[in-house]
């Protein structure tokens, strides 16, 4: 039987949350069994993707519009982690070479940059009534 988590997170539309979730995800990188490598850089990446993602979520998906939701699932398997975050907005281009997304020096398009740097598997696509970013991170 494999070891797997799931969580389903909702937190108000607010930074103040920003930290809350980025401490969930350093936890679940330490309580990793199976995870051979730097368990500190694999919690400092899923602080990061995680906070980028949310804050990301609530500026520009979101509008932040207090009366939205970031909603959040993070599912750990022995091989993989994988985090959705979803949104209401519109949605954009997340592909980095096209000209939706400026060059990440600017102030915008940082987030992206990173959240595709050190996750293996990032996409962003239309689910219904919103959007949702989903990060992959092998574990094995």
């Amino acid at each position: 039987m494999k070891n797997q988590l799931e969580m389903d997170i909702k937190v108000p539309n607010q930074t103040r949350y920003l930290g809350l979730i980025g401490k969930i995800g350093e936890d679940i990188a330490y309580t990793l069994k199976n995870y051979n490598n730097d368990r500190d850089e694999l919690a400092y990446h899923i602080n990061l993707v995680l906070t980028e993602a949310m804050a990301n979520t609530i500026k520009h998906a979101n509008s932040n519009d207090p009366c939205k939701d970031v909603h959040i699932t993070i599912n750990v398997s022995d091989e993989n982690l994988c985090i959705k975050v979803y949104d209401q907005g519109q949605g954009f281009d997340i592909s980095t070479t096209g000209t939706a997304l400026p060059e990440p020096t600017d102030d915008h398009g940082r987030g992206i940059f990173l959240i595709n740097t050190l996750m293996d598997s990032v996409t962003y696509k239309n689910c219904g009534n919103g959007n949702v970013l989903e990060m992959k991170k092998r574990l094995n």
